[in-house]
């Protein structure tokens, strides 16, 4: 690496960071906020807190240029829609009356109003605020926000760039307002939001901003010409505004393709794009277009969505490369490091060896700014840090933790006929009804019932030693009592063991693997004040012991009635972990889908007649781009496929999804080839009920009709109305009623009611003509 010239040395930074605080103090102070027990004030002095120790981690690691504006009290797509005014009519005067009580209206909704749409952001298990637009949409600046960030992070001596999510990618991301037609486009609105947004520009260019990041990471998905020329449209107009900040163009989770050539045309003054293994081919298009010259480049060379260490001598050679293809090159991650932990030091529970190969959002800044260092000064510089480098990598490469040769041998003995039920569905679905004897419209739940303080209360006490491991499971068979009797009582006819004994759908399952580690420490955000610990997929996979047996069987033991089985699925397993990165996927989801498929096989056998698989990821997990879709959903309904194949045909087979656009893949719910599959369908008003009948899904289906991600409590009357929508697709005899998703986040008082609702909506409707007068 040859040093370059003073002129250009290469500046560390990133897009992003994680928000919650080293304790998730932002999740316990927007929650007291809500409880009535922190006012604005105090919730606006944490919030301001947190930032400013955000800012100085990373410039103690020697991030030259830190983001401004990626901070938010639940979402930054929210935030955006704050900004340019595209408050929905029905939050307006909630919002009019007091700020952050209409923000958090329109991301949780009250009692009489409902919030915004939520679903997944790109292909990450992030959620974000679905904006609603309409023809008569008028859009107003407001960048208090943003300018107000930006001008704490100057007053700490900071250089700061504020980072906007850009308008095409917010334009993109948005839906047709409720009352809209539905094949309305919000992009078609480009030209009245654009105004807005230079507005913001020249605002945040008053407030001291040398640079102002847009992000458009929607631009890595196939876009048409008619998308592509808008982007073309925006950039040409906001970089040719007169009193304007310096453009960053940021594109993120994948290759660029044809928007590549249409940005690094623009009259922008820099892009920053993904060079990681997802966004391998951005290198060779960039080339391709004649690089950037004058301009500046931010090279995304360290993962930001992932938590292994960096290869420092790999991405070395790439920023030796890009250092001819731009008048400037910069270091950062991939993408905002909002997806990954905050700091892997604080994992003391897990194995050394295994540490040395972690990088969390602190230890990425650091390599980002070791990087930046060499790129400027020379490899000679970071002699120590290579080596270092080098040794972890080894140790990894060489360790007996990765490998096990049973695990690999029973993988690769598997065969098609491993993936099949021995029945069709026609003759499954008339021995389950003989066997099972549901009423039309059954009700059921989709697993988890509320997480009460008592019950992690409890669970924290075991691991601290004040109670003994008796003491604690009596404490889960009360719950479990409690959940049973709760159901039986409302008339639920397929009832859960409420899972009181799980910490997190996956990591329960990750702690009880060979393979996976657990963090005591490694909070990453789903969505507003709901952080999850991801695992970490080290090695190969596989089940010492029953994980679900004996709490399902128990639960079964108080009732007549089927108790489901719940597990989570391979798909998921991966999701929702942070996964090897040195095989392919697929031979990881095999892997957990054996493991998981002898988890199936004794529930059967311990007399469950019912056995969800959830799989919520798959959707999510779905390639941004067409033509990598095929590949994946092969191998991902495949290992659902292989861990439900072996049940015999009067046991159901139930899997769930939720918060996803679930068009994109009717056909692979097809060849999961579950018996009943639930889905997230209140937020979106039944549109996956409609997608499943276009299809001609012909298997049974519950869309949810209650809001679980909501405090509020859906009417009998609301979720009848849901009901009788649902049944305008599908027939009442392959139609169940549900919610959502699990209800581990809400309490037992919204959740009683809502489910006494759900019951009586389904009871009215069994009796009408809309039942057939069954």
């Amino acid at each position: 690496m040859t040093e370059q010239s003073a002129a250009a040395a290469a500046r560390a930074t990133v897009y992003g960071y994680p928000r919650q605080g080293r304790n998730r103090e932002l999740k316990k102070a927007v929650e007291g906020y809500w409880q009535g027990r922190v006012d604005t004030a105090a919730l606006r002095e944490t919030a301001a807190g947190l930032r400013r120790t955000n800012w100085r981690q990373l410039a103690d690691a020697g991030i030259h240029e830190v983001p401004s504006g990626d901070f938010s009290y639940y979402d930054h797509v929210l935030d955006t829609s704050v900004m340019v005014g595209a408050v929905p009519e029905r939050h307006r005067a909630a919002v009019d009356a007091d700020e952050t009580q209409g923000y958090f209206a329109m991301a949780r909704g009250t009692q009489d109003v409902a919030p915004l749409e939520m679903t997944k952001w790109f292909d990450t298990n992030y959620h974000y605020l679905v904006p609603e637009l309409g023809p008569d949409t008028v859009f107003a600046a407001d960048s208090t926000k943003q300018v107000a960030e930006l001008t704490e992070a100057l007053a700490l001596g900071l250089t700061a760039r504020p980072v906007l999510l850009g308008p095409v990618t917010y334009l993109l991301l948005a839906k047709p307002a409720p009352g809209v037609a539905a094949d309305f486009e919000p992009l078609t609105l480009l030209d009245r939001l654009l105004p807005v947004y230079a507005e913001i520009l020249a605002d945040l260019r008053a407030a001291g901003a040398d640079w102002v990041q847009l992000d458009e990471p929607a631009l890595v998905q196939d876009r048409t010409p008619a998308e592509l020329t808008a982007a073309a449209r925006a950039y040409r107009e906001l970089g040719g505004a007169v009193d304007r900040p310096k453009l960053l163009v940021a594109s993120y989770f994948g290759r660029l393709g044809d928007a590549l050539p249409v940005l690094a045309k623009a009259p922008v003054d820099g892009l920053a794009l993904d060079f990681t293994e997802s966004g391998a081919a951005n290198l060779e298009s960039l080339a391709a277009v004649g690089g950037l010259p004058g301009k500046r480049l931010v090279a995304g060379v360290v993962d930001g969505r992932n938590i292994w260490i960096n290869d420092f001598e790999k991405s070395l050679a790439t920023l030796g490369t890009l250092l001819g293809l731009a008048g400037q090159v910069d270091v950062s991650a991939s993408c905002s490091l909002l997806h990954v932990p905050l700091d892997a030091t604080a994992e003391g529970d897990i194995d050394p060896e295994i540490v040395r190969w972690l990088a969390f959002a602190r230890q990425k800044s650091a390599e980002i700014a070791t990087l930046a260092r060499a790129l400027t000064e020379g490899t000679a510089a970071i002699t120590a840090e290579l080596a270092a480098n080098r040794a972890a990598l080894a140790s990894r490469a060489g360790s007996a933790l990765t490998r096990d040769p049973a695990v690999r041998a029973r993988a690769a003995a598997v065969t098609d006929a491993d993936g099949r039920r021995s029945q069709p569905y026609a003759v499954r679905t008339a021995a389950q009804r003989a066997h099972l004897r549901l009423p039309l419209l059954p009700t059921t739940t989709i697993g988890s019932f509320p997480q009460t303080t008592e019950l992690r209360t409890a669970r924290a006490d075991l691991r601290k030693g004040r109670i003994d491991t008796a003491g604690y499971e009596e404490r889960i068979r009360e719950e479990i009592r409690e959940v049973v009797t709760f159901q039986e009582k409302t008339g639920i006819d397929v009832l859960v063991h409420g899972e009181p004994e799980r910490n997190d759908m996956v990591q329960y399952f990750a702690e009880q693997l060979t393979g996976y580690v657990a963090t005591r420490h490694g909070w990453v955000q789903s969505y507003g004040t709901r952080y999850v610990r991801p695992p970490v997929l080290v090695g190969d996979i596989s089940r010492p012991e029953p994980m679900t047996v004996r709490w399902t069987s128990y639960a079964q033991s108080l009732t007549d009635r089927p108790v489901k089985g719940m597990l989570t699925g391979p798909v998921t397993m991966l999701a929702w972990s942070f996964v090897r990165d040195d095989q392919p996927l697929g031979d990881t989801a095999r892997q957990v889908a054996l493991a998981l498929r002898d988890e199936v096989g004794d529930l059967e056998a311990a007399g469950t007649s019912v056995i969800q698989v959830d799989e919520p990821a798959l959707r999510e997990t779905l390639p941004l781009r067409a033509a990598d879709h095929a590949g994946y959903l092969a191998w991902a309904t495949e290992s659902f496929r292989l861990t439900t194949a072996g049940v015999r045909p009067e046991t159901q087979i139930h899997t769930h999804m939720c918060y996803a656009e679930f068009g994109d893949i009717v056909q692979a719910i097809d060849d999961l080839d579950a018996d009943v599959i639930s889905l997230e369908a209140a937020r979106s008003h039944m549109q996956v009920a409609g997608e499943l009948a276009a299809h001609g899904y012909p298997r049974e289906a519950g869309p949810g009709v209650y809001d679980i991600h909501s405090p509020r409590v859906p009417s009998a009357e609301e979720a009848t109305a849901l009901l009788r929508k649902g049944l305008e697709a599908i027939p009442a005899e392959r139609l169940w009623v549900n919610p959502d998703c699990g209800l581990k986040t809400r309490g037992w008082p919204e959740t009683r009611a809502s489910l006494e609702n759900l019951v009586t909506a389904a009871r009215a409707i069994r009796t009408g003509p809309a039942a057939g007068g069954s």
